[in-house]
């Protein structure tokens, strides 16, 4: 194992709690009407996500002090746990439902989404067996089916929550690691042409799903359905401009776009801050993105390689997908904004991912 830098990679650092604290404002200028008006308490929402940023800071300090090898021993162990919460929560009357979706434990206000600890489950397995196969994965039997058969068990289960958007960022993170591992491109054509096939019919098996790609490609036809949210986000980003309407001037906060403190406050921060303060935040997840490309380029094994890989690329697709919603490019999936969106476990998730990336880079050179 090599020497441990006494220092993590700063620029990373930075760009996270910038992230962080652009985040808690955004969630109380987004949520202080709704707060005021269902808690009596315009800071209620803001106080838990601040809450929230504490705890996850310290999981992100503890899990940037533990040596990343200790993922690599107690990967199976995680992904058993991983899989028997997802079993878990899909027992009536145990599973909480929420938006549409039963895939939440807990008791009241406090909870946890299974699936969120899958994806991180699944990123740390996936560092170790492809790590340990490494010369099987060009090979179909050994390589792509063992790797790709745990994923896609997964991504049943969390099916029947449902949660599409969860596992598709899940799904993708993975492929995009088995890719990075030297996966060959043939496999990878085949396996989009039968992914393209399966997600037709997933779409068509559930009416809801049809609704959103048609209130996808024209949301007017249904203004006041399934089109409703991406043309309310849509009258809050046009107004914002260059500079934006000024910090606690949305006017779309107001009970137009539902709960816009979670996978909507893009939305909001576009309207408030502007084309310049969308663009601080997309700069800022590029700069979490080359750092944690360096970041896995200079580890020093495979394992720490593809693990820094892993989260770096689930935080990119999971950032890219949300914006992509929110400005009316992808079909509405109900995915947060890394750092930014209301959340606990999810945001918790994040820094301790962020935490591991950061002890990789303690140790690459």
């Amino acid at each position: 194992m090599p020497k441990t830098k006494t220092t993590p990679d700063m620029i990373m650092l930075i760009s996270v709690a910038l992230l962080l604290l652009t985040g808690v404002i955004m969630v109380y200028s987004a949520s202080a009407a709704w707060a005021e008006f269902r808690f009596d308490d315009q800071f209620y929402f803001a106080k838990r996500q601040l809450f929230f940023v504490g705890i996850g800071i310290v999981a992100m300090y503890a899990t940037m002090q533990l040596d990343y090898w200790t993922w690599r021993n107690w990967s199976k162990v995680l992904l058993y746990i991983c899989f028997a919460l997802l079993v878990i929560v899909l027992i009536p009357g145990v599973g909480l439902v929420r938006g549409g979706a039963q895939s939440w434990l807990g008791v009241g206000a406090f909870s946890i989404q299974p699936s969120e600890f899958m994806k991180m489950a699944m990123i740390v397995f996936l560092a170790k067996f492809l790590s340990e196969n490494h010369k099987y994965v060009t090979t179909v039997k050994r390589g792509l089916v063992p790797s790709l058969g745990i994923v896609f068990l997964a991504f049943g289960l969390i099916m029947l929550q449902p949660d599409l958007g969860t596992g598709a960022v899940m799904v993708g993170t993975c492929v995009m690691m088995i890719f990075i591992a030297g996966g060959k491109l043939s496999h990878f054509m085949t396996l989009g042409a039968i992914g393209l096939v399966g997600l037709a019919g997933l779409i068509i098996s559930a009416p809801y799903r049809m609704d959103r790609i048609t209130s996808f490609l024209d949301p007017w036809q249904d203004p006041l359905g399934s089109g409703f949210q991406i043309i309310q986000s849509l009258y809050a980003i046009a107004p914002g401009g260059l500079m934006g309407l000024g910090f606690g001037e949305s006017r779309q906060k107001y009970f137009y776009l539902p709960e816009p403190q979670t996978d909507f406050i893009f939305s909001i921060l576009a309207e408030e801050l502007g084309f310049i303060g969308g663009s601080f935040v997309v700069i800022l997840f590029g700069v979490l993105l080359w750092r944690g490309i360096r970041i896995a380029l200079g580890a020093p094994d495979l394992f720490s390689g593809l693990l820094a890989a892993g989260v770096t690329g689930m935080i990119a697709i999971q950032g890219m997908v949300n914006i992509g919603v929110v400005i009316g490019l992808m079909p509405v999936t109900g995915i947060t904004l890394p750092f930014l969106s209301y959340g606990g476990s999810s945001l918790t998730l994040i820094l301790v991912a962020v935490g591991i990336v950061l002890n990789v880079s303690r140790h690459a050179r």
